[in-house]
């Protein structure tokens, strides 16, 4: 790992050191490469597999990947829920105890997934056991991305904030590069009857081991200092004021913001990693190895220019950071569906690989611009319900309605408006955004204090 900017900050003793911080991203990314390599690895397989195993036949392709998305979208739905829960535990207990739970919820809904018997052995029971996990998976995950990104975000120097608490945004191309590989092995290994049946199983059950690993690494983390001192500081004043109902009515501006500023990131990303597939595999009965393939290379390059994005957003702020992306992922589908197209392996590649590297000026500066927009005392709540709620009508709606919107008009140019649409609206949330690189976390607690007592 990349040493960061040097730089200096108002509050040291609140700031983890270089070695101790290394420790908790390192613990951070741990845990959250497993959460997501489970989450991403149902997109992956409703793309490719569940919308025949676990459905019955319609005589269209499209209509069984349109009821997996569905379940998929389920997920998303749990999010804001788990965000809430595991917000509300966070703010009061800690970050360490919800990321060792929602890891280990995770990982036993995604290992179940791997057991359950299709559409043909038990009918809508098949459905209906994989919504059920489903929505166990997403309320872990609504509750872990909070926690994982304020972890380091809170012990990390002023002026490299947005550098350090990228790096668990990296984690998660690592989470979808190990569910690709694993699938791409299984389907280069395996015969495509063998992986339908059962071969895509063994990526799920997989989640086990690397869910002991990732719980192992998470146990050692430490809490941050601010965290801490404001904890201690609401138990001598006999504090009941954070949580969900305290965000929203002390900071609903500061929710639309970040729900703003997450709304284009979440669509674009999905109609990457999930759409793309449907769009090369149904029109043009791409090969389901190669499309892994390129999402495997495209996940490489993602990892490695998100904690660069990072740095651009400390050196030149969160706001023009995020306008960027919102510009660049506006013009991705007019560049990227007609290299689609031309079927040429190496033209996809470049276009999924693009997409991500856009990608990741939108994401990157995530985790600072939400951390600074709330105090200590509520701030896993703020930043889980700003997050969470965006994915409901965000990236739980894109596959759905981009995959209907190919089956109605047989036509890619209805998804670039949309994410055009998308962009605006997030170019105007980040316009709305005080530029705050290099602030102070405990200035901002102190704020909070001094207006509300």
């Amino acid at each position: 790992m990349p040493n960061p900017p040097t730089t200096a900050t108002n509050d040291q003793a609140l700031i983890a050191s270089p070695s101790a911080l290394k420790r908790v991203v390192a613990a951070s990314m741990a845990g959250t490469v497993v959460e997501w390599y489970e989450f991403f690895l149902y997109a992956t397989a409703a793309s490719l597999v569940f919308g025949t195993y676990f459905f019955p036949p319609t005589g269209s392709p499209l209509d069984g990947i349109i009821a997996a998305f569905v379940t998929y979208a389920v997920g998303f739905i749990a999010r804001p829920l788990g965000g809430i829960v595991f917000g509300q535990i966070g703010d009061r207990f800690g970050r360490k105890p919800t990321l060792q739970a929602t890891i280990i919820i995770v990982g036993v809904a995604t290992f179940l997934m791997g057991c359950l018997p299709g559409f043909a052995s038990i009918g809508f029971w098949a459905p209906a056991m994989l919504v059920a996990l489903r929505f166990l998976q997403g309320f872990a995950v609504g509750g872990e991305w909070g926690g994982a990104v304020l972890l380091v975000a809170e012990q990390s120097p002023d002026r490299s904030r947005a550098f350090w608490s990228s790096w668990p945004q990296a984690a998660v191309p690592v989470g979808n590069l190990l569910a690709t590989l694993v699938l791409l092995l299984s389907s280069w290994l395996l015969a495509p009857e063998a992986f339908l049946e059962w071969g895509w199983r063994i990526a799920f059950w997989l989640s086990a081991v690397i869910v002991i690993v990732g719980f192992y690494i998470r146990r050692n983390v430490e809490e941050a200092p601010i965290f801490l001192e404001a904890k201690e500081k609401a138990i001598s004043e006999k504090a009941t004021s954070y949580g969900v109902i305290e965000v929203l009515r002390r900071y609903p501006k500061g929710v639309i913001k970040a729900m703003g500023v997450r709304f284009a990131e979440n669509i674009f990303y999905y109609v990457i990693v999930s759409f793309s597939i449907v769009y090369l595999k149904v029109v043009h009965e791409y090969d389901t190895s190669q499309l892994l393939l390129a999402l495997l290379i495209a996940h490489v390059v993602h990892f490695l220019v998100i904690p660069q994005a990072g740095r651009l957003a400390d050196k030149w702020g969160r706001r023009p950071v995020v306008i960027l992306g919102a510009v660049l992922a506006a013009t991705w589908a007019f560049i990227a569906f007609p290299l689609f197209d031309t079927l040429n392996p190496v033209l996809i590649v470049v276009a999924v690989t693009l997409g991500l590297v856009f990608h990741a000026f939108l994401y990157a500066p995530q985790p600072a611009i939400m951390s600074e927009l709330f105090p200590t005392r509520m701030r896993y709540s703020g930043v889980s319900l700003g997050a969470q709620v965006t994915a409901i009508v965000a990236g739980s709606l894109a596959p759905i309605l981009a995959t209907q919107w190919l089956r109605d008009f047989g036509s890619w140019v209805p998804v670039a408006i949309y994410i055009v649409i998308a962009c605006v609206l997030t170019t105007i949330a980040a316009l709305s955004l005080r530029e705050t690189k290099g602030i102070s976390l405990l200035s901002i607690d102190e704020a909070d204090a001094a207006r509300h007592g």
